[in-house]
């Protein structure tokens, strides 16, 4: 375990609707403070001003520390007016790795002095998560977010482009070897500190799908709570991939949960998401009814 990591009882109780909580009562947003990344995903294709996609690394506007607060801050008093959901979870998704940007930190203490009540998260794709437990513990990080989609270095050659660590970028099953020994590393001391671990898995038919399961009792054996198999979106590498079907992912997700507990309502958010899941708030509108 990382040393100046306390062993801490498991956070299994939570109101986070991405880890089990009710969705009717407990509202998220996710702040776009981080827009750096040290991976290149090949599914991935990042647009900062496209307001109607829904998908993850996607963000209108890159917020500072202050800003993120004050948006924390005019979704909680929205929320409060309208009634109903409350605010309960502040989390940071990117739009690029919050472990790969200062200001993830900075923001999470920001929120922490003004909102000692939320629950915060972080969403991750573990490459310098080792290192980074003693600060997520440090700053009270409730839950994390692993993205795992690969369990070869084979297999991760085909969805990774590549990788930027010490300094060096670097392609092919070298570097998928290195992020998937970081990632199995987090995650492992992510669980001992006591952090309630999901895996979000993105499922790309004829890549990666028959490491799906297999990949399941690794992350169960490793401490993870909890799984989250996502359908690739066809964009950037695998723009010509045909998504899976509903169907399909039901079948997957079945056969899943016979290992670890699965996230059934995940709606891919985007990096700057807020509200209810499934029911996001229209930032713009908000903001323009504030001033």
């Amino acid at each position: 375990m990382a040393s100046g990591c306390p062993m801490m009882k498991a956070k299994a109780q939570t109101d986070h609707p991405c880890f089990g909580g009710d969705h009717s009562k407990a509202g998220r947003i996710h702040l776009p403070v981080a827009p750096g990344c040290n991976i290149k995903c090949g599914f991935c294709e990042r647009k900062f001003d496209c307001a109607n996609e829904s998908r993850p690394g996607v963000t209108s506007k890159l917020l500072t520390p202050e800003q993120a607060v004050e948006r924390v801050r005019l979704v909680k008093r929205h929320m409060d007016n309208k009634g109903g959901a409350k605010l309960k979870v502040v989390g940071i998704a990117g739009p690029g790795d919050p472990l790969a940007n200062p200001k993830t930190f900075e923001t999470f203490k920001l929120v922490r002095e003004a909102f000692p009540e939320m629950t915060l998260c972080l969403s991750t794709n573990g490459l310098v998560l080792p290192e980074m437990i003693d600060t997520i513990v440090e700053h009270d990080i409730h839950s994390l977010t692993v993205t795992i989609n690969a369990l070869t270095p084979e297999t991760g050659a085909k969805v990774y482009e590549w990788i930027r660590t010490d300094g060096q970028k670097l392609v092919g099953k070298e570097a998928a070897l290195i992020l998937l020994e970081q990632q199995l590393k987090g995650v492992k001391l992510a669980a001992e500190a006591g952090l309630l671990v999901k895996v979000n898995h993105v499922y790309i038919p004829g890549v990666n799908d028959h490491e799906t399961l297999d990949l399941a009792v690794l992350m169960r054996d490793l401490g993870a709570s909890m799984m989250n198999i996502m359908p690739v979106i066809p964009v950037g590498l695998f723009k010509d991939i045909e998504q899976p079907s509903d169907a399909t992912m039901e079948m997957i997700r079945n056969q899943a949960e016979l290992i670890l507990s699965q996230a059934r309502h995940c709606k891919q958010c985007r990096a700057d998401a807020a509200g209810v899941v499934g029911q996001d708030i229209d930032l713009e509108q908000l903001h323009s009814q504030a001033s």
